[in-house]
């Protein structure tokens, strides 16, 4: 019995329905947003976006504000932090009109601006930024009790990691001194303190004998 019932020719094995375009979800942005009901400090929160694409990245951005914070129409930022500048940017459902300074206006941040409800300041975090140092600077910037801007919280944390750094090689210093390595003072002349031991040494004896 032959299972095809059609008027035309039964399909062939290896024929198969054409395979449709798989749609990847968009990535959401890495956002970390002061409370709503606190009073607003010269930042709002932080972004850590994936790459300097703003065209790439801006999306997920404003598809997190336009759900939770208004519909966003425009946004500010500084020429250099991105690698392109253009006036217009699409988003989902509408487009961002962009407004670029090269000067007065702090390097490591966004603003976005929703008609109607108001603006907010970002922290842009820098995308090759390690993820400790990353979660370190959005906390900080969604902190309330914290009021410092963009670049004031990168230059702490530059200071954070620079005393870091001295402190680690303090201690390697240390280690391979006490494994003897080193003389714990550099500045002592090499031959001294073994004169002086050996001195004593032959003094030691003489008494003994």
């Amino acid at each position: 019995m032959n299972p095809h019932s059609g008027t035309g020719p039964p399909p062939r094995t290896g024929d198969r329905a054409p395979s449709r375009p798989v749609r990847t979800p968009p990535v959401p942005a890495r956002l970390a947003l002061r409370p709503p009901t606190f009073p607003p400090g010269p930042l709002c929160g932080a972004w850590w976006p994936r790459s300097d694409d703003l065209l790439a990245e801006l999306p997920a951005l404003i598809e997190a504000f336009d759900a939770t914070r208004g519909r966003v129409s425009r946004m500010a930022s500084h020429r250099d932090t991105w690698a392109a500048a253009p006036c217009e940017l699409p988003v989902p459902g509408h487009t961002v009109k962009a407004a670029w300074f090269a000067s007065g206006f702090d390097p490591h941040t966004i603003r976005l601006f929703s008609y109607g409800v108001g603006r907010w300041d970002l922290l842009v975090v820098p995308p090759r930024t390690e993820t400790a140092t990353a979660a370190r600077l959005m906390a900080a910037a969604a902190d309330p009790a914290l009021h410092l801007t963009a670049s004031e919280l990168l230059a702490a944390e530059q200071r954070l990691h620079a005393k870091g750094e001295a402190v680690r090689e303090q201690g390697q210093t240390e280690q391979w001194e006490a494994e003897g390595g080193a003389p714990r003072r550099a500045w002592a002349p090499l031959s001294a303190p073994a004169t002086v031991t050996v001195r004593d040494s032959l003094l030691a004896s003489r008494q003994v004998r």
